[in-house]
């Protein structure tokens, strides 16, 4: 049976029937972990379909003792319509009747319980889901000194929850949705419905419908992937976090924020070059203090894109500086050539990081350390390296890690090794023409429709000074007009 003729079965009224599609289809008998319990109600029999590992056992039980409990009426409910009677009796806040083969294995695998009864067309999904995962904590990728230490977790009813938590709107949205043609993943999508683009979400929701894919195992990335069509594109279009309270901002600002059952993290459309800049330790501080951290940030990232080629650069052509800065550049010399010392210094902190990544961490600590210390002494003083290698690809690399979207900082990583090949054999040109043609690539860059650069290119200067200052909440009274909100304001005016 193909899987469109699937979709148009309806429940069979024979409990035998079923039983059998299940083993068919779904491998009933041969999978442990799908189970089926039959009891006879009022002398009708009833079967339960669940998955073991996926409901709340104990629930379960209860919801089956107390239709048991029926069987002692018998007389009181006498010609009743016996599914009306197991339907009124099931104590649970979340019961919907489902009529297609195909809903029923849906429900059942994505941890619902389905009840079926004998000589009826109709099914009952009971939820009684109960996912293995952890508690929220505070994500790694997002630590703050002070602040909320819930962050998102692989559950998606778990971080729905502690968004509303903190948005206590009526009009908040989470719009549901299955994906995949076998992994039937749940994808949310979360915003206000008077502030969001109405025309946004359109486009988001429609995007997401149309994914055809056997599966998205992968979550959050996938999703991205089908969404932006980025292809070989380094630089995200995306925005991701773990803590709900940055969700819960952008949703209050008109983003729309797409939650992915598996995932930690969540989506947030659309997203600018400078969203991959900000920090939630910027808002927990007194704004000139935010104020301050947000200037160092930038300037670690213009560091981690143009230290190590403009460094390069005066080292070949020495004239290009001034006479109180001639010290600038390596004062002894090796038989390789500049231009590859900074490569294999540069990727070799890339081979050390991909190293921490895949080491438990009581031994990433120790290998940092000796990477640090023994590798690059003894890399000088076999001549390998001249000291000064060492020094600015240390500060080109702690630029990197001072920017808060590890996908940005990869992205300017790779900029800067194509700066570091255009200076060496161009030289002041290959500067100049890399960094302009960046600027353009830049400029080019939309992301469901919004310029990249935005509010730099195209200018919006009171936009923009909300980039660069932390403003204060009181005076942050516009929403951003990159989302076309249709309330442009947090709050009232005075």
């Amino acid at each position: 049976m193909s899987n469109e003729t699937a979709n148009m079965v309806p429940i069979y009224k024979d409990l035998k029937e079923i039983e059998q599609y299940m083993k068919k289809r779904v491998g009933l008998g041969k999978s442990f972990d799908l189970g089926i319990r039959k009891i006879k109600i009022l002398h009708h029999e009833v079967n339960f379909y669940y998955v073991n590992g996926l409901c709340d056992s104990a629930l379960i039980v209860q919801l089956i003792e107390h239709l048991l409990f029926l069987n002692d009426t018998d007389r009181e409910l006498q010609g009743k319509n016996i599914f009306e009677v197991v339907e009124n009796q099931f104590v649970h806040q979340s019961v919907q009747p489902i009529s297609k083969m195909d809903e029923l294995v849906d429900q059942v695998l994505s941890g619902l319980m389905v009840a079926v009864v004998n000589g009826y067309d109709t099914g009952l999904a009971i939820d009684v889901r109960s996912y293995p995962g952890r508690m929220p904590q505070e994500p790694d990728t997002e630590k703050v000194v002070r602040g909320a230490r819930d962050g998102f977790v692989e559950n998606i009813i778990v971080n729905t929850a502690i968004t509303r938590r903190r948005i206590r709107d009526e009009r908040l949205r989470f719009e549901i949705m299955k994906v995949g043609e076998r992994s039937k993943t749940d994808i949310a999508i979360g915003y206000l419905e008077d502030v969001a683009d109405p025309d946004l979400v359109d486009i988001i929701k429609k995007e997401l419908k149309a994914i055809e894919a056997d599966g998205i195992t992968m979550a959050d990335k996938t999703i991205e992937e089908f969404l932006l069509k980025q292809a070989y594109n380094p630089y995200p279009l995306v925005r991701y976090t773990e803590r709900a309270d940055v969700a819960a901002t952008h949703i209050m600002e008109g983003h729309v924020i797409i939650y992915v059952d598996t995932s930690p993290s969540v989506i947030i459309t659309p997203a600018t070059f400078f969203h991959h800049l900000q920090h939630a330790e910027e808002y927990r501080q007194a704004p000139v203090v935010g104020t301050f951290i947000r200037w160092m940030r930038f300037f670690g990232v213009f560091a981690s894109l143009f230290f190590l080629p403009l460094w390069f650069l005066v080292t070949m052509e020495p004239s290009l500086l001034p006479e109180n800065l001639a010290f600038i550049g390596p004062n002894e010399r090796t038989n390789i050539p500049i231009v590859v010392q900074l490569f294999i210094a540069d990727l070799g902190l890339e081979f050390l990081r991909i190293a921490a990544i895949h080491t438990p961490t009581p031994l990433s600590t120790a290998m940092g350390l000796v990477a640090a210390v023994m590798i690059g002494q003894i890399a000088i003083d076999v001549g390998l390296f001249v000291p000064e290698v060492i020094l600015y690809v240390s500060v080109a690399a702690i630029g990197n890690f001072a920017t808060p979207s590890y996908e940005l900082g990869i992205a300017n990583k790779l900029v800067r090794l194509l700066m570091l090949i255009l200076v060496a054999i161009f030289h002041t040109p290959g500067f100049i023409i890399g960094s302009t043609l960046y600027i353009l690539y830049l400029i080019n860059l939309r992301t469901l429709n919004v310029p990249y650069l935005w509010p730099l290119i195209p200018f919006y200067p009171k936009a923009l000074t909300h980039i660069i200052f932390r403003r204060t909440v009181p005076g942050s009274r516009v929403r951003p007009t990159h989302l076309h909100p249709q309330d442009r304001y947090k709050q009232p005016s005075e």
